[in-house]
């Protein structure tokens, strides 16, 4: 089962959402990583799709976290999926094509023509369910990012 995380649901996200960001080589810190998704539910600056087992429907498997925001370019509103995590151990067993397809469908409900993601160049396994998925890897853009902190 896939559906809208709310405010309650902030202890199972926070605990997916620290792993995810341990993913990415990126230090545990339950807290810090509790307050920034509760900051961004209280005001609704992300929506986020939390995936369920489906025997019990309360233990939180996967999730994907998603912004809203326009590209001038195309001159349209497009979701970045931000964050897409699947537990380790239901891996490769369809939740991560739910998590996207959810999202496509919250695209469809808002009008929004584009869906785009960046992952990292070593993950190709999730990679291989991007292309999957029908998303294409940019080749004419490079992603550059500067850090003032």
């Amino acid at each position: 089962m896939i559906r809208k995380a709310t405010i309650q649901d902030l202890d199972q996200l926070t605990t997916l959402f620290d792993k995810y960001l341990v993913f990415y080589k990126k230090p545990s810190h339950l807290e810090k990583h509790k307050s920034f998704l509760k900051e961004r539910i209280e005001k609704d600056e992300a929506i986020i799709f939390l995936a369920f087992e489906d025997e019990t429907k309360d233990k939180a498997i996967g999730f994907t976290l998603i912004y809203p925001t326009f590209s001038s370019l195309l001159l349209s509103k497009i979701l970045i999926l931000n964050d897409l995590y699947v537990e380790a151990s239901v891996r490769k067993s369809g939740i991560g094509q739910k998590l996207i397809l959810q999202t496509v469908e919250l695209a469809k409900e808002l009008n929004i023509d584009l869906i785009r993601l960046r992952t990292a160049k070593n993950n190709v396994i999730a990679q291989e369910l991007y292309h999957k998925m029908g998303f294409i890897r940019d080749e004419y853009q490079h992603t550059y990012d500067l850090t003032l902190k």
